[in-house]
């Protein structure tokens, strides 16, 4: 097959190649302290066509090799699937956290699916569940017994949050996607190849929440202020924001909600593609708030993304490719810098955040840390 000429070049097809010649002062293979992934997928998931669950030893092989000392599961669900989830890694129960997760679909059968939810995760609790998820069903489109969508901040669900507050169990909550997926899929949007990939990502048209009856999904700023309020309403319950709180490209906001909100933490998870590209900004807020900030990848267990996300933490590498694959670009077309974080941010973003707020100080063999005079949840 003959090359594509310039006149008839697919983007899809367009792999260009950085003629940068900037220098790498060592990539590092793996974390230089042993990590907590606190934001990992290891259950049957919607989008886990042909998935095959690792053994217990299989995943602490995988573990070990990356200096990873243990790892957050999200995907527990609730009833005999959380049980389930529980069981299979019982063996690694010291590096493992299993969170419970919440049944969307029967929101639209019982009224009172708040206090059944909260029922719910005081049985999960007791059963070993070390926090809750709270997936991005929230807002954009589960819906209640009228048919109408659930916003976020809806009064109904406030026994789940006191309940995850009385138990002191974490919330690690996703109720929105980058703003570019709110937009038109135009010339103009960042987004697009990976909108065209999936397009079920893409929540347009939008539309404002006076106006349920009408077709569309909540604005994305509807959705942050919904969360906010949240968080707002119930400081005595733990959030750790997935993705940035959900608002990577935001950061001014997301700064000013660790700034008023105690409870409010966030992850990293899959957006090291957003926090690379404004690699001063970001660095000063980690550094701001280096304990209120967790190291996650949303990949599977897997050496070479643990490798690139060590690369973003630790080195101040400049443009290099944030997916392990060096392809054209999953999220955008754009490369990142790295942060170059002090020693002293790194143990707790890789490491100290995760036991306080979800392992509770002790990781096994990796050893305990000291408990702290007034250690939390």
């Amino acid at each position: 097959m003959a090359a594509p000429t310039s006149d008839d070049l697919c983007l899809a097809d367009f792999r260009p190649r950085s003629q940068l010649r900037t220098p790498s002062r060592g990539v590092p293979e793996r974390p230089s302290i042993p990590a907590v992934d606190a934001h990992n997928h290891l259950g049957p998931t919607p989008f886990s066509d042909g998935w095959d669950r690792r053994t217990p030893a299989q995943l602490a092989a995988a573990l070990d090799a990356s200096n990873i000392a243990a790892i957050v599961d999200l995907d527990g669900g609730w009833g005999e699937a959380l049980r389930r989830e529980l069981g299979h890694w019982e063996p690694l129960a010291d590096r493992v956290a299993v969170l419970a997760g919440l049944d969307y679909a029967m929101w639209a059968d019982d009224p009172a699916f708040g206090e059944v939810e909260a029922a719910r995760l005081r049985d999960a609790a007791s059963g070993g569940a070390r926090g809750l998820k709270v997936w991005k069903l929230l807002g954009l489109r589960a819906r209640d017994t009228t048919g109408r969508l659930v916003p976020v901040d809806d009064p109904r669900l406030d026994p789940l949050w006191a309940a995850a507050g009385d138990l002191r169990l974490p919330v690690v909550i996703h109720v929105a996607d980058p703003i570019a997926f709110f937009e038109p899929l135009d010339g103009s949007n960042e987004r697009y190849e990976e909108l065209v990939a999936h397009p079920d990502w893409h929540f347009w048209p939008t539309r404002p929440r006076a106006r349920p009856t009408e077709p569309g999904f909540p604005p994305f700023d509807e959705l942050i202020d919904g969360l906010e309020a949240v968080v707002a309403r119930h400081p005595a319950t733990t959030f750790i924001g997935a993705h940035v709180g959900c608002a990577a490209e935001d950061l001014a906001r997301v700064d000013r909600m660790l700034a008023t909100y105690p409870n409010w933490n966030v992850d990293i998870a899959a957006r090291i593609a957003e926090l690379g590209r404004q690699p001063y900004r970001a660095r000063e807020l980690i550094v701001r708030w280096p304990d209120r900030v967790l190291f996650g990848t949303d990949a599977p267990p897997d050496p070479a993304a643990w490798r690139v996300y060590a690369r973003f933490l630790e080195t101040r590498d400049e443009s290099f490719a944030y997916d392990p694959d060096d392809g054209p670009g999953s999220q955008g077309r754009w490369q990142i810098h790295g942060l170059g974080l002090p020693a002293e941010v790194l143990e707790a973003v890789y490491a100290g955040n995760a036991r306080r707020l979800i392992f509770g100080w002790q990781i096994g063999r990796f050893g305990p840390w000291p408990a702290p005079e007034h250690p939390g949840h």
